[in-house]
This record gives structure tokens, sequence and C-alpha cells, in this order.
């Protein structure tokens, strides 16, 4: 399994997860739009930063081989899914009062 295959699961699955599972539907929300907005231009800073110093590499053969300051443009796709993920996760154990004092 490449690393797109593995970006295109990972984009699918939370988004399935956030429809279906936590039906939390924050896919619609102005909030996670605008808050996604807000962390996009860090993941990208940060990606051109660890890709420019060869901190992070990646294999050519599994990849599209389309860059994005740097990085591959899977890391959107999966930076996506971890960020719908966590905001997901969030708002489905708060409503459920799972959350830690």
């Amino acid at each position: 399994m490449t690393y797109s295959d593995i970006a295109i699961v990972a984009f699918s699955v939370a988004v399935m997860a956030d429809l279906f599972l936590f039906k939390n539907s924050m896919l619609t929300r102005a909030a996670f739009w605008t808050s996604y907005a807000i962390i996009l231009p860090f993941q990208l800073l940060t990606n051109w930063w660890l890709t420019s110093r060869n901190i992070v590499m990646y294999n050519p053969d599994a990849i599209t081989g389309t860059r994005i300051c740097g990085a591959p443009a899977e890391d959107l796709l999966f930076g996506f899914a971890l960020v719908l993920s966590v905001m997901g996760l969030w708002e489905f154990w708060g409503r459920r009062g799972m959350q830690r004092d």
C-alpha cells in the first residue's frame, strides 16, 4: 500500500466516521472550516520546513509526485483526516460527558 493509498483511506474513514459513526456533521459547520483554515497554513509551513531540511523524505514510488510546500499533496488529505478525526472525537466525547476534569 502506498502513501497515496493510505492518505485516501484515512480521508475516507474520517469523513465516514464523522457522518455516520459520530454523527457530528462537522463537515457542515462553519466552525470546522474556520478551524481548518487556521490549521492549514501551519501544516503547510511545517511540511515545508521538514521536507526542505530532509528531516522527512518520501519514496517517489509511494506518492503521486505532486508537491505542495515541499511535501506530497497526499499530506493534505492525511492532515485533513487527522484534524477532522480529532475534532470529531472531541465533539463526540463531549456530547457523551466523557470529558476528564
